[in-house]
């Protein structure tokens, strides 16, 4: 989930057009490709407003229909905490974590959680759930280990407001983890939860990645000498994650793909990934849309459908096939499944 209140500095503009590739060079089809994304929001819109993931609303970017027309094998779904919200955030994330087990529940031939012996191809989708928002356990490790035992695999300590974590990167104020904090990172750890540094401060990562047991992740995040934006990661932040081997999945929110938001689209997408590969290889880059979480879209990513626009702008930016297969899939599957 993004906000649209957001700072920006101005970097050479790069004219975008809509991509209609079918067949990759080597005469790979773009429907052999399977893809994973790291993070949407559609949970928080099927609690709130009753979409329905297998019947897309005029809004809704993420549905069954529109993941098996693109070959979506792999999503992960966040339990997005909203601090404004007068419920408190153990609340929320309960109910959140319900919607998403009614939703595999009712979707039970299509929908289905991801297992290490899952493959693509095989007429099911593989989910994740995860929780965007430290909020969502209340300060209880207790609340930690229940939504671990729920089917919870991925965490991020902030979205944009602080809390008894950590300082999220939309704040002015850069702080780092508190005592609380560093126990919750540590129990993530022991547990198997994959802790996620997107929305993190940059003090915040620094302190993550000083202690790190296991490897982490960016579900999405983008880089930042591409696009100046607090919510993007630092050169230095990109080299830690992929150090420590995790992966960093690129996000399409316009303003943090773009300094012109307006003007963004899947060429931004591959022009983010290029960056992250040139300094840490392709094996360390994902996607993590952020669907149903912008208020505004790429230019020719609108929903989950237009998803092989990314894949021929990756392939345009001169990846290999087997780089875009990795890109695409491999990375974070390979990735989240040690967690699960």
């Amino acid at each position: 989930m993004e906000h649209p209140c957001v700072g920006k500095e101005p970097l050479a503009g790069i004219p975008c057009q809509r991509l209609c590739c079918i067949i990759l060079k080597g005469g790979v089809k773009l429907e052999a490709i399977p893809i994973a994304d790291g993070h949407c929001d559609f949970l928080y819109y099927m609690l709130h407003e009753g979409w329905d993931i297998s019947r897309p609303a005029s809004r809704q970017a993420v549905s069954i229909p529109y993941m098996q027309a693109s070959n979506v094998a792999l999503q992960f779904f966040a339990a997005w905490i909203d601090g404004d919200a007068k419920q408190n955030g153990l609340s929320q994330c309960l109910e959140l974590i319900d919607a998403y087990w009614r939703m595999l529940e009712q979707n039970a031939d299509r929908l289905t959680p991801l297992t290490p012996d899952f493959q693509p191809g095989q007429g099911k989708i593989a989910t994740v759930l995860t929780i965007e928002g430290g909020e969502g356990i209340d300060g209880s490790l207790e609340a930690l280990r229940m939504f671990y035992r729920l089917g919870v695999r991925a965490m991020t300590l902030t979205w944009n407001y602080s809390n008894c974590l950590a300082s999220p990167a939309m704040r002015r104020a850069n702080k780092g983890l508190t005592d609380l904090g560093r126990k919750v990172v540590r129990e993530m750890h022991r547990l198997g939860i994959a802790l996620d540094v997107s929305h993190l401060s940059d003090a915040g990562i620094d302190d993550v990645l000083a202690s790190a047991e296991r490897p982490i992740f960016a579900s999405h995040s983008n880089a930042r000498s591409v696009c100046q934006h607090r919510r993007s990661l630092l050169d230095r932040h990109i080299r830690e994650i992929a150090q420590c081997g995790g992966v960093i999945c690129v996000n399409f929110y316009p303003p943090q793909l773009s300094q012109f938001p307006s003007n963004a689209c899947a060429q931004d997408v591959a022009r983010h990934a290029a960056y992250i590969a040139s300094l840490v290889g392709a094996q360390h880059v994902a996607l993590g849309s952020d669907f149903d979480g912008m208020w505004e879209y790429p230019q020719d990513i609108k929903t989950q459908e237009d998803l092989p626009n990314v894949l021929c702008a990756l392939e345009k930016a001169g990846f290999s096939q087997q780089e875009i297969r990795s890109i695409a899939y491999n990375n974070l599957h390979d990735y989240i499944l040690q967690f699960v």
